[in-house]
């Protein structure tokens, strides 16, 4: 009895869990809830944008290069002797103004040398004098026995008619006529004398150019003697030394002046080829072959800044475009000149552009045309991201013609008034729905980044 109300106990409370289970299953799928859309599934993303339009544009190149001293002074010397006087600030680094007297050698030999020259002259001078006064007596008295020999050859001619009558002696007429024809040699002689000044007046000449050369070489060579500043300088490495013989041709110190300074910089070709798009080249027809004279260089801008420190700038000019490429890295030369580099001179912010500075240089000049720019970081692998009228997001292929610093210049694929996305935005489906909001102060940025101007 007892075992059979165990089993009905057990069954029972069996019966019982099941009943509760279906009870509680009931209860739930009576209470069940539908799933609804959060607010997270419908948001809509809310992006950055900017309208397209065309801005004036300032197309820029860079480059890298070393600075140099526009001209330079290797002073080697063209005479030899002992180096009498050296200034005192002889020494690398100074800076000297124009005229100083920088070094002398010894110019008593060649003192000497133009005294000698000089009394040479004197001497020729009194020769020519003499010659002269010797040419003018020689036609006196040429003039003079030519009337005795005119005189003679009457007489002879008298002696001869009355010879031929008997009136006078043989002898007679031989001793007349042997004294005209002396007299005929002594006329004879003295026009041989006049005949032969031209060629000691043209010895003489040749004397005086001989001497006068000499005397021009005595005085360049004294000159040579000094070494004067030609121009505010700045001095490189001395290697004269007071007392020391110097020899012909041996190098004395190196001078940089200080006037203006040059940077060749090395200028990637397709951005020179850009910038020079920007100006109008004069036609070769007339023969003008130098790009510098067919160009407006004055049309560019250019600045040179230190690398080192970014705060040293320089105005510059470019002056030329030197031939060839460099064979290392393929890039053409520009040639820049900065006015006054040793100008207002600040040792900690503004130093002086010296030799072997390295610098960067960039070049600017304003493109002919407006230019459709859009940032840089809004195109996608030849794609950018439109909103539409109907705020929709359109991925529009687009062709960019170059990048300069932060800007994408583009020539297709936008209009004006097209509303770039901006922001990177991830996942981009073509016809999503956008919340476009536009950045008034990017539209700013990029304008003032299309003029070149600092952002």
């Amino acid at each position: 009895m007892s075992s059979r109300l165990k089993r009905w106990g057990r069954g029972l409370l069996i019966a019982l869990g099941l009943a509760i289970g279906i009870l509680l299953i009931v209860v739930f799928v009576i209470n069940r809830q539908t799933p609804s859309r959060g607010k997270d599934a419908l948001r809509i993303p809310t992006v950055r944008v900017v309208a397209v339009e065309s801005l004036p544009f300032v197309v820029e190149a860079r480059g890298y290069g070393t600075a140099r001293p526009a001209r330079t002074w290797d002073a080697t010397a063209n005479v030899p002797g002992r180096v009498v006087e050296r200034h005192e600030d002889l020494e690398s680094g100074t800076l000297l103004a124009e005229g100083t007297l920088l070094l002398e050698i010894d110019p008593s030999r060649y003192r000497l040398a133009e005294a000698e020259a000089q009394a040479q002259l004197a001497s020729l001078a009194a020769e020519q004098a003499q010659l002269k006064r010797e040419a003018e007596n020689t036609r006196h008295l040429v003039a003079l026995e030519r009337e005795r020999l005119e005189l003679a050859e009457q007489e002879l001619a008298r002696i001869q008619r009355l010879a031929s009558s008997g009136s006078v002696s043989r002898s007679r007429l031989g001793d007349e006529r042997r004294a005209t024809l002396a007299q005929r040699q002594t006329v004879q002689s003295l026009e041989n004398e006049l005949q032969l000044i031209p060629s000691r007046r043209q010895r003489l000449e040749a004397e005086v150019e001989r001497t006068t050369t000499r005397l021009d070489q005595a005085r360049r060579d004294l000159e040579d003697t000094r070494f004067e500043a030609p121009y505010d300088l700045r001095l490189g490495e001395v290697e004269a030394e007071l007392h020391q013989y110097i020899n012909a041709g041996q190098r004395l110190f190196r001078a940089e002046g200080i006037e203006a300074a040059e940077v060749v910089a090395q200028v990637p070709m397709d951005m020179l080829r850009r910038l020079l798009g920007t100006q109008t080249v004069r036609d070769a027809e007339d023969g003008i072959l130098d790009i510098a004279q067919r160009l407006d260089f004055s049309a560019i801008d250019a600045e040179v800044t230190l690398v080192a420190g970014k705060s040293a700038r320089w105005p510059a000019r470019v002056v030329r475009i030197a031939n060839g490429l460099d064979p290392a890295t393929r890039t053409a030369r520009v040639v820049v000149r900065v006015e006054e580099p040793y100008r207002q001179v600040a040792p900690l912010t503004q130093p002086a552009l010296v030799r072997d500075m390295y610098v960067q240089v960039r070049l600017a000049s304003r493109a002919p045309n407006p230019r459709m720019v859009v940032p840089a970081t809004a195109v996608h692998q030849g794609e950018v991201y439109v909103v539409d009228s109907d705020q929709h997001l359109v991925r529009r292929p687009v062709r960019v013609a170059f990048e300069q610093h932060d800007l994408a210049v583009v020539t297709e694929g936008l209009e004006e008034g097209d509303s770039v996305i901006v922001d990177d935005l991830v996942p981009a489906i073509n016809g999503m729905a956008i919340d476009p909001r536009r950045d008034e102060e990017l539209a700013r940025r990029l304008r003032r980044q299309a003029l070149g101007e600092k952002s």
